[in-house]
């Protein structure tokens, strides 16, 4: 794991809580990490174009990255009275979501933090919500915050995929077991293990690939499916130093078990990995971590593989 030495922290300011930002600071202070502010704005109309091509929307578009950026140092200045090395940052870029990758690129951030809300099915369905494509393309471990206090002793829930079922690499689970233990080292935290797997899926794979004879019965094929999934499972959290009463194999889809999950052991903290795929099979098949994210009772950190990389297009990009 690198070490994190730069929070990025993405600033809405129609949210008067700043979600992000206080729990960017807590993550700060823990690690003595530097803190950066980020507001990034785009308005069409100051943008420029065949119809609106005066030298003056440069100028528009300076004094309101300045407003901006002054009111992002009132924020920063509590935190630095606390202690926090605080920068601040005003970009003009568009979309949202690459304008956030490109600044976190640009400044080394080595975790960004952004609130999250409730999105609609349509909104989702649809792919246009900043926090799917955050999900899809920041290369940094992305911290989604929902409204609500961190617990003094938290809880960090490691979800895992030991048998690769959704095209996770297995290095991922490693990063995914060593970033939440790291962290919970810092924060005082307790971590937990979680995978679960769905029978019906394994009981057609196992007759599709005939590793197992169909003539079994299908509670048999289950109880065989379980095994296999429970080995692999205590090797990973054995190897990593997980409690055997902190880990949780659970039988049933990932998205309805993982929520319940953390409701039931108090979880402050979900990490998941997650690996980009192309639009259109996301569309048709969907994410783990995008349908879990919209149930979950608690913050989501999201993890890529070392390999990942922004799409050239993206980091290269300019606002249009």
């Amino acid at each position: 794991m690198q070490e994190i030495s730069k929070i990025l922290c993405v600033i809405d300011l129609e949210v008067e809580a700043q979600p992000a930002m206080q729990r960017g600071a807590w993550l700060a202070k823990h690690l003595d990490a530097e803190l950066e502010l980020l507001i990034c704005y785009y308005n069409e109309y100051l943008t420029g174009g065949r119809l609106s091509n005066y030298p003056s929307l440069e100028n528009a578009q300076e004094d309101i990255r300045n407003g901006l950026k002054r009111r992002l140092e009132l924020l920063a200045e509590p935190l630095r009275e606390s202690g926090l090395v605080v920068n601040t940052a005003s970009t003009w870029d568009h979309p949202l979501y690459e304008g956030i990758v490109r600044h976190a690129i640009a400044c080394d951030a080595d975790i960004v933090f952004k609130d999250t809300h409730h999105h609609s099915a349509v909104s989702r369905a649809l792919l246009t919500n900043t926090d799917w494509n955050l999900i899809r393309i920041c290369p940094v471990p992305l911290w989604l915050v929902k409204p609500h206090d961190i617990s003094d002793k938290p809880t960090f829930v490691a979800a895992i995929d030991p048998l690769h079922e959704h095209d996770k690499p297995a290095a991922l689970d490693d990063e995914i077991l060593v970033i939440t233990k790291a962290l919970a080292d810092a924060t005082n935290a307790e971590v937990r293990a979680f995978h679960s797997y769905d029978p019906r899926i394994a009981v057609a794979t196992a007759t599709a690939n005939a590793y197992i004879p169909v003539s079994l019965p299908f509670d048999e094929i289950e109880k065989q499916m379980h095994e296999q999934h429970e080995k692999r499972f205590n090797e990973v959290v054995n190897f990593h130093g997980i409690d055997a009463e902190k880990s949780h194999l659970v039988a049933g889809v990932t998205h309805e078990e993982l929520p319940e999950l953390s409701k039931s052991v108090g979880a402050d903290v979900v990490v998941m990995g997650a690996v980009s795929r192309n639009r259109w099979k996301r569309l048709f098949i969907g994410a783990t971590a995008e349908r879990t994210l919209e149930h979950l009772p608690c913050d989501l950190l999201i993890i890529k593989p070392d390999w990942f990389q922004v799409p050239a297009e993206i980091a290269e990009g300019k606002a249009a």
